[in-house]
């Protein structure tokens, strides 16, 4: 995701942080700092015995409680994996986190246990520290009970406010998996969305109520989601029905791994390109080579490297794959075009320009193709007027 730095791997997985999270850290620190006092008489706690400030455990809490949505993230892409999907990266993001599939489990009943066991997590673990400051009463310290409680009330917060029904929440992603047996995909998620922009509204309207700006963000994060869920599923399901092959463009600019920089960048000018695909020696696919390639090499240097030195190394498509599979493999490797690849070799490339002019085409030919069998315009008492030449 752009914008986003990866801090570390777990379970094979990279963990990112957007930059809008460093943004909202210091507003969340604030926000729980100004409740210092309130938040020690909620836990039953003096203020003045806890070993940290108001500020200081403002930043501590904020922290803390987006460590709890990077495990509740971990949930959903462990589970996932086991059940056969493949987890690209989580990325933390101002509001939230979320876990980027190339690959979803097979089947809604394990797309909503994938959706359910994130809250899951999130709920056991917090009533696992609710449960502790319970059992610890007047005896525990008091930074350990005003932890264990504040760390237990963000745990089933997240948790129970996930399980709304509302996209793009995990509860949304449950009624749509239950959804899709009766409807299908499509319908059930255009359901589910409607559902979450509903909530949105609601909760945008507190907010003006309350003029409390977070719940403002929050109603207008699940608005945006809720309305790019249904279009990345509409987009999908359409795409799934195109292939490569009837979208791909065939004239194919090449040139050969071992050929310098300067020739590639001279063959560019020339051709008017501002990319090749690289070939070996058997005319095999071995990468892609850009302007922006060329750019990031001083001129001196050009003549001494050679295209396979500069290039990127490219997947492949088939004729056969659809164009969703494509989108997904340009969006992974921020590739502007990916090379088709047949049993006779390199026959085109496809790029998200020649989807999207495919999909224009194909709208035109549905709305012709309406037009043409829209039936002839009635007279009056429903009495089909004659044409007569």
């Amino acid at each position: 995701m752009r914008g986003s730095y990866k801090i570390a791997r777990i379970a094979g997985i990279p963990i990112r942080i957007h930059v809008s999270f460093l943004i909202v850290l210091p507003l969340f620190a604030y926000i729980f700092g100004s409740v210092f006092r309130q938040a020690a008489a909620a836990a039953g706690v003096p203020p003045q015995g806890l070993a940290i400030g108001p500020w200081l455990w403002g930043l501590a809490l904020a922290i803390a409680l987006f460590a709890a949505v990077l495990v509740h993230e971990l949930a959903h892409s462990l589970y996932a994996i086991r059940k056969g999907g493949e987890v690209r990266e989580i990325t933390l993001l101002m509001l939230g986190g979320v876990s980027q599939l190339t690959k979803m489990p097979d089947g809604p009943k394990r797309e909503a246990m994938m959706a359910f066991v994130g809250p899951l997590t999130s709920l056991l673990i917090g009533g696992l520290c609710l449960g502790i400051y319970a059992l610890l009463g007047e005896v525990g310290s008091f930074n350990a009970r005003f932890g264990l409680f504040y760390l237990g009330f963000l745990n089933v917060f997240l948790g129970a406010f996930n399980l709304l029904p509302a996209f793009p929440m995990d509860g949304g992603r449950i009624l749509r998996a239950m959804l899709t047996g009766p409807l299908g995909k499509l319908k059930a998620t255009r359901v589910a969305a409607t559902v979450g922009k509903g909530f949105a509204v609601l909760l945008g309207l507190w907010g003006l109520l309350s003029l409390n700006i977070f719940v403002l963000l929050v109603a207008l994060f699940v608005y945006v989601g809720a309305q790019a869920e249904a279009q990345d599923v509409v987009l999908h399901e359409v795409l799934a029905k195109v292939h490569v092959g009837d979208v791909m463009s065939r004239e194919v600019p090449t040139v050969p791994a071992e050929r310098s920089v300067a020739d590639a960048a001279t063959l560019m000018a020339s051709e008017r390109r501002d990319s090749l695909v690289v070939l070996d020696e058997q005319q095999k696919v071995v990468g892609v080579f850009s302007l922006a390639e060329v750019e990031r090499i001083p001129r001196e240097r050009r003549a001494l490297l050679t295209a396979r030195e500069a290039m990127r190394p490219t997947p492949t498509l088939s004729p056969g794959d659809d164009a969703a599979k494509a989108v997904r493999v340009m969006g992974e490797g921020a590739l502007p075009f990916v090379p088709v690849v047949s049993e006779e070799g390199l026959v085109g490339t496809v790029s998200r320009e020649d989807i999207a002019r495919a999909m224009r085409l194909r709208a035109l030919e549905q709305e012709e193709r309406r037009q043409r069998e829209r039936p002839a315009k009635h007279g009056w008492f429903g009495r089909r007027r004659e044409q007569h030449p």
